[in-house]
C-alpha cells in the first residue's frame, strides 16, 4: 500500500493536489454517473409587465396578451415548443411557491381556472396541460448578497450615494430606454431575445454600471453587488435546476426573464449535465404558422426583416431593479 510522504509541507499539499485536479480537467473525462439531459431556455419579456425593474413600460405602451392577436401567437409559441416535447417545465417562481403553482395547475388541468396574463399561466400551463404533466417547478432565487453590500442598504446615506451615482453615471442606462416601448408582436420580441448576439451584448451592462462603484477609492462595492444581484442569483438557478430529478431521457423547458440567459445559457453550454437547445427553430415555426394564416398587427407582418424595431430591443434588455432588489 502506498504511503504518501509525510514531510510536504501545506503550500506543497495543495500544488500537489491542484495538480491533480488540473491534470483530471485536462484529460477530459466526464464522470460516468453524469447524466446529459436536453434543455431549452426560452427567454421571456414578463407578459404582466409587473415592472418591478427600473426599465419600466408604461401602460398605453403595453399590450394585451389575453388580447387578439396575441392569444393566436401565444397558441402558436406553445404548438411549436409542444414539438420539442418537454418533459420538464421550469419557470421563474421561487421554489417556495411551489405549493401555490401545483394548486393552480392542478386547477387549470381540470377546467377550474381562466389563464392569466403572466408567462407561467400563457406558456408553461398551456404547454404543460397539452403534454399532460405532473407539475411546472418553481427554480427562481434572488440570489445573496455580502453583508458589506448589506450594510450599505441598511444605511439611508450610503444607499442614497449609491443610488445617486448610479443614476447620473454616464454609462448608467447604457443605451437603454429607460422606459420600456410597445412590441408589434410576442413571437419577433421572443425571437430577438433569445438570439445569441443579444443575449451576449446583455451581459456587457452588468460589468459597467454599478458594477464600477465605489464607496472608497480602490474598493470593489459595485463588483461585490453585481456578483450578489446577478451572478450569484443566476447560479442559484443553475443549481435549483441541477436539483430536478431527471434523467438523460429528459428534455427540459426553461421559461424565464431573457436578461438571465446572458449567464444561464453559458451555463448549459458547458455543463456536462445538459444538453443546451436553442428555442430560435422553433419560435421561427410559430412565426411562419402565424404568417401562413395571415396574421398581422396594424398592417405589418410579423416577420423580422434585419431592422429591429427599437422596442423589441427595449424588452430585451436585463432588468436594472429598483433600489438594488432584484425581482
Amino acid at each position: 500500500m502506498y504511503n504518501p510522504p509525510t514531510n510536504l509541507t501545506m503550500k506543497q499539499f495543495f500544488g500537489l493536489l491542484c495538480s491533480l485536479l488540473l491534470a483530471n480537467v485536462l484529460s477530459g473525462q466526464v464522470p460516468e454517473t453524469l447524466v446529459r439531459a436536453k434543455i431549452m431556455t426560452l427567454g421571456v419579456f414578463h407578459f404582466a409587465y409587473h415592472n418591478l425593474d427600473a426599465v419600466k413600460t408604461e401602460e398605453k405602451n403595453q399590450i394585451s396578451v389575453l388580447k387578439e392577436p396575441y392569444q393566436s401567437e401565444i397558441i402558436a409559441i406553445c404548438g411549436a415548443i409542444e414539438e420539442y416535447n418537454p418533459t420538464i417545465i421550469a419557470v421563474e417562481v421561487l421554489p417556495e411557491q411551489q405549493r401555490r403553482i401545483d394548486s393552480l395547475f392542478i386547477l387549470y388541468k381540470s377546467g377550474n381556472l381562466i389563464l392569466g396574463k403572466d408567462e407561467v399561466d400563457q406558456l408553461a400551463f398551456r404547454t404543460g396541460k397539452d403534454l399532460n404533466l405532473d407539475k411546472i417547478h418553481c427554480v427562481n432565487d434572488f440570489g445573496k448578497h455580502y453583508n458589506e453590500i448589506l450594510a450599505i442598504f441598511n444605511d439611508s446615506i450610503r444607499s442614497a450615494k449609491f443610488e445617486d451615482w448610479f443614476m447620473k453615471s454616464r454609462d448608467s442606462i447604457y443605451g437603454t430606454s429607460p422606459t420600456g416601448e410597445r412590441i408589434s408582436g410576442i413571437i419577433d420580441a421572443l425571437y430577438e431575445c433569445n438570439k445569441p448576439e443579444v443575449i451576449k451584448e446583455s451581459l456587457a451592462i452588468y460589468l459597467l454600471n454599478p458594477f464600477k462603484y465605489e464607496e472608497n477609492p480602490g474598493d470593489f462595492t459595485g463588483v461585490d453587488f453585481e456578483t450578489g444581484r446577478w451572478f450569484n442569483r443566476n447560479l442559484r438557478i443553475f443549481r435549483n435546476i441541477q436539483r430536478i430529478p431527471h434523467t438523460a431521457d429528459d428534455r427540459i423547458l426553461l421559461i424565464i426573464g431573457a436578461g438571465h440567459l446572458n449567464l444561464l445559457n453559458m451555463f448549459f453550454g458547458v455543463s456536462h449535465e445538459f444538453e443546451f437547445v436553442s428555442p430560435l427553430p422553433y419560435l421561427e415555426e410559430a412565426r411562419n404558422n402565424i404568417g401562413a394564416r395571415g396574421s398581422k398587427q396594424d398592417g405589418e407582418n410579423y416577420r423580422l426583416h434585419g431592422n429591429t424595431p427599437r422596442s423589441i430591443k427595449d424588452n430585451c434588455q436585463p432588468p436594472i431593479p429598483e433600489n438594488y432588489v432584484a425581482h
